[in-house]
């Protein structure tokens, strides 16, 4: 899988840009707030449809576009799967009416889709500083990592969680009915049965695709730490799905040290567990006027041998276990797909050190594509900047150059300094 020409309009500070993105490695050189990260940005929002950043599409769409008479945001990207041309066009649309926000559309290959059939055509992992709040951050952005990779390599999971999301709307709505205007607990009955039907599946995919990810991950982060520490993750459910009858103990599975407990993966057995925890917890969700157990609730968490990384990883055991982690997800959606997925980089290499960011330089040469942002090319090493393709970004602009060489000292390496001659801009 190949991106091979990019094509932004009005996207986020620029205004019009094409791309040829035939080389195998991309980077982008500039300062900061110039358009690096917007660019990754537009390839991320090809492959799911949302941005990893805004909260709502209108954020997307260049402020002078406003002043058109038909506001609007595009991206438009051809891509090479094989032997097929796969051309992917996303439009934001102003609404009509004087309606507040964007309408999104979707054309594959010409014809409109669905975001869903968007899911798949061009996997992403995306690799930024501030992953590392997978480890120290809350549990929902946990939770919002595992959906985005697991979307993308499996839609059946995407559609079975958008059905519990509806399905615990709805139950939800029903508690809160209940609570403030009375009625029969009994109504819950249908609901208790899809929220547990669907759920159980969220959970036994989720912990399938975390002891796959920890297989990937335990050689990389072994090398990375020099054979001193040994990753493991471990999915949290908010329930033991062990237990058929609640017994209040359920503390111990949020406890600093990495729990024994293995997740059973049939889907069935969870069920019987969720269901039963369901039903314990009606009152109490009443009460409340919300559902209080449920993949919506779990979490996991990474431990260096025995030790929680969230609670007492150092800044440094938490960045290698990110990049492990992103590693991982890169093997694990080329197995599952047979493709491998566009690796992005914004800005990851100046927060490593030395050893690490050799390392990662190194695994980029095993990746079909990779597009790499960053202020400084001394962060990068002569062998990936001799084969990529280098562009000054400056004010939603690119630039691409004639590099010459000569050596500094950085690190007490010696690595190439480069100085730029412009060539082109705009389209490149």
């Amino acid at each position: 899988m190949h991106l091979k020409q990019l094509s932004l309009t009005n996207f986020r500070n620029y205004t019009r840009l094409s791309l040829d993105m035939s080389q195998r490695i991309t980077i982008l050189q500039g300062a900061n707030a110039e358009g690096k990260t917007n660019f990754l940005e537009a390839l991320y929002y090809l492959a799911v449809g949302k941005s990893p950043y805004a909260t709502s599409d209108a954020q997307l769409v260049h402020w002078l576009a406003e002043q058109d008479d038909l506001p609007h945001a595009r991206i438009v990207a051809n891509l090479a799967r094989g032997d097929v041309e796969i051309r992917i066009e996303i439009t934001l649309t102003q609404k009509a009416n004087g309606q507040p926000g964007y309408r999104k559309h979707i054309r594959i290959n010409g014809i409109p889709k669905r975001i869903m059939d968007l899911l798949g055509l061009a996997n992403i992992v995306l690799f930024v500083p501030r992953d590392v709040a997978v480890i120290d951050g809350s549990p929902s952005g946990r939770r919002r990592y595992l959906n985005s990779t697991l979307c993308q390599i499996d839609t059946q999971y995407c559609r079975t969680l958008m059905k519990y999301n509806r399905v615990l709307e709805r139950r939800n709505h029903l508690l809160r009915t209940l609570r403030d205007r009375g009625g029969r607990p009994d109504q819950l009955d249908f609901w208790d049965q899809e929220l547990t039907q669907t759920g159980s599946h969220v959970i036994a995919r989720r912990q399938k695709v975390m002891v796959d990810l920890e297989t990937l991950a335990q050689p990389v982060h072994l090398a990375l730490s020099g054979g001193r520490e040994r990753l493991r993750l471990r999915y949290v459910p908010s329930f033991d799905p062990h237990k058929l009858e609640p017994n209040g103990n359920q503390m111990s599975l949020r406890s600093n040290l990495a729990p024994p407990i293995s997740i059973p993966q049939d889907p069935d057995i969870i069920r019987q567990a969720f269901l039963s925890f369901v039903h314990a917890s009606q009152q109490t969700d009443i009460q409340r006027g919300m559902t209080l157990i449920g993949p919506h609730r779990d979490d996991f968490r990474f431990f260096d041998g025995q030790v929680n990384l969230h609670t007492y990883g150092s800044r440094g055991q938490q960045r290698t276990a990110v990049l492990a982690l992103k590693l991982a997800e890169v093997a694990l959606m080329t197995q599952t797909t047979g493709e491998q997925p566009i690796l992005l980089l914004d800005e990851v290499m100046s927060e490593l050190d030395i050893d690490r960011r050799r390392y990662l330089c190194s695994q980029l040469f095993q990746v079909e594509q990779v597009v790499i942002t960053t202020t400084d090319l001394n962060a990068l090493t002569p062998d990936v900047l001799q084969q990529a393709a280098l562009y000054r970004v400056s004010q939603g602009r690119l630039t691409q150059g004639n590099l010459e060489r000569k050596a500094v000292e950085s690190d007490g390496v010696r690595l190439p300094y480069l100085n730029r001659s412009p060539r082109s801009e705009e389209t490149i």
